[in-house]
């Protein structure tokens, strides 16, 4: 194996300086677009943010270590990212529609403790990752939440019922999600595993009237650790 082709190639002592110097150029450039930008944290990005920064990685990738590729016009791309960056803020304070359109609407994961989504979340979040977050906020199950909302930004912002009004729900630590039973064997309160919604039943199967599913899991009502 030409391991002196693999790591070298054609490079001489000049072009691994002149790689250096683009390198640390380009980063101050992409440092300095980002600070204009008013950059909030990485989960924070929205589609279009995101849209943004790739825009900016793809041009400045190249001239950091192509010596063909000047960086003159390299800056002024991101000069222009930036430009739309600045345009389309503004334009997104002017018009809700608008904003809408780019960045889409927060979506209602769960209302009164029941789910509003039958078989999966939308905007490709699955139940798992859902049910992470929710644990992520020290939720034993449903019955704590009031309402959890998707954020245009990918958060996700939960709201919690007072200890007193906590109510049943569906458990989402695993060990007790995954004991899920497709026929009840006892009398009780159980819930349905795909949307929360809470039926009281009796020994035999049963179909959730909400979203047709049939397995069930035992409903609990623990209070919050704060």
């Amino acid at each position: 194996m030409d391991w002196e082709r693999i790591f070298l190639h054609e490079v001489d002592s000049q072009f691994a300086l002149e790689v250096i110097f683009r390198t640390t150029f380009m980063f101050i450039v992409i440092m300095a677009v980002l600070r204009l930008s008013g950059k909030r944290g990485v989960r924070q990005l929205s589609i279009f943010e995101l849209a943004i920064i790739l825009s900016l990685g793809s041009a400045a990738g190249d001239p950091m270590f192509y010596n063909d590729v000047a960086m003159v016009p390299t800056v002024l791309v991101c000069a222009t990212a930036i430009g739309l960056y600045r345009l389309i803020t503004w334009l997104m304070t002017k018009s809700e529609r608008f904003e809408h359109l780019l960045e889409g609407k927060p979506v209602y994961i769960v209302e009164d403790s029941i789910m509003t989504i039958k078989d999966d979340i939308k905007d490709g979040l699955s139940k798992d990752e859902f049910f992470a977050e929710l644990r992520d906020k020290g939720v034993e199950h449903l019955g704590q939440v009031r309402a959890a909302i998707l954020e245009t930004n990918g958060s996700m912002s939960v709201f919690f019922y007072p200890e007193e009004e906590v109510k049943y729900g569906l458990p989402i630590l695993p060990h007790a999600y995954r004991k899920h039973i497709n026929s009840i064997t006892h009398d009780g309160l159980y819930a349905c595993i795909y949307c929360g919604t809470l039926k009281q039943l009796s020994p035999g199967r049963h179909r959730c009237s909400r979203c047709t599913h049939r397995e069930w899991v035992q409903a609990i009502n623990t209070k919050r650790v704060s």
